[in-house]
């Protein structure tokens, strides 16, 4: 991420996709970004000097409620596409405030 987006990592990260955030160790908070953490899911976000948003690559994570965040995600003007059919799985790609891209799967 790029430096000073905490804020908007935090409404993202936080209040879009729900994840809660975790404090990073006093060491590592100096250099800024911000760490979300579940029981299945840890995102550390470190700040970058020369960021470029991952456009191709990209996280895919398990959700259960991927019609609740895709509205959570609309609401707050995030798009989301539909990408070709997965067997097993209702998914979503959308990207985060930075433009780094993101998959959201939810067995079916």
């Amino acid at each position: 991420m790029p430096a000073g987006g905490e804020d908007q990592a935090r409404a993202f990260y936080g209040q879009v996709l729900g994840l809660p955030e975790t404090p990073k160790p006093p060491e590592l908070a100096r250099r800024g970004g911000c760490w979300f953490e579940s029981d299945r899911v840890k995102i550390h976000l470190g700040v970058d000097a020369s960021f470029h948003p991952a456009r191709k690559a990209h996280p895919g994570l398990l959700v259960t409620d991927l019609k609740q965040i895709v509205a959570r995600c609309r609401e707050r003007g995030f798009d989301t596409s539909a990408d070709a059919p997965l067997p097993g799985y209702d998914r979503i790609f959308l990207e985060d405030p930075f433009g780094n891209r993101l998959e959201l799967m939810e067995q079916i």
